[in-house]
C-alpha cells in the first residue's frame, strides 16, 4: 500500500516530466474542445430562437392576412357609399385610384429607405480585423 505522500509525490514528478510543449498541446486542445462546445451552445440557442421567431412569424403572416381582408372589405364598403351619389363605375374607379396613390406612395419610401440599407455587417468587420491583429501580435 501506498502512503498518501508517495502518491502526491509521483504526480509532481510527472508534472515536473511535462513538457513545456505538451503543456501547449494540452492547453491547445482544451481551447478547441471549449470552442467546439461553445458552437453546438451556440446552434441549440438558434434553433430554440429560429422556432420562437417561426411562430411568431406565423402569428404575423395570420394578422396581416387579417388587416389585409378588412381593407378589402372596406374597400367595397366605400364603394358601396360612393355608389349611393354617383354610378358604381365611377366609385370603384376613385376607390382603385386612391389605393394606387397609396401604393405610390409606399413604393417612393420604401425605394428612398432601401438606398440607406448597408449590406456590410460593418462592426462584424472591425471586430474581425481587431481579432487578427491581435492572433498576429498577442502581447502588443
Amino acid at each position: 500500500m501506498t502512503a498518501p505522500n508517495q502518491h502526491h509525490r509521483i504526480d509532481d514528478e510527472e508534472v515536473a516530466e511535462t513538457s513545456v510543449g505538451e503543456m501547449i498541446g494540452n492547453i491547445s486542445n482544451d481551447l478547441s474542445q471549449l470552442f467546439r462546445q461553445e458552437v453546438e451552445l451556440a446552434k441549440a440557442e438558434l434553433k430554440q430562437e429560429a422556432a420562437k421567431a417561426g411562430k411568431a412569424g406565423g402569428m404575423l403572416g395570420g394578422a396581416a392576412f387579417a388587416a389585409y381582408l378588412a381593407i378589402v372589405l372596406l374597400s367595397f364598403a366605400l364603394v358601396f357609399a360612393l355608389d349611393a351619389v354617383m354610378p358604381a363605375g365611377w366609385a370603384a374607379l376613385i376607390v382603385a385610384v386612391l389605393w394606387g396613390v397609396i401604393g405610390g406612395v409606399l413604393y417612393v419610401v420604401g425605394k428612398n429607405k432601401l438606398k440607406t440599407v448597408d449590406p456590410m455587417p460593418r462592426r462584424t468587420v472591425d471586430t474581425l480585423k481587431e481579432d487578427a491583429q491581435w492572433l498576429k501580435n498577442p502581447t502588443g
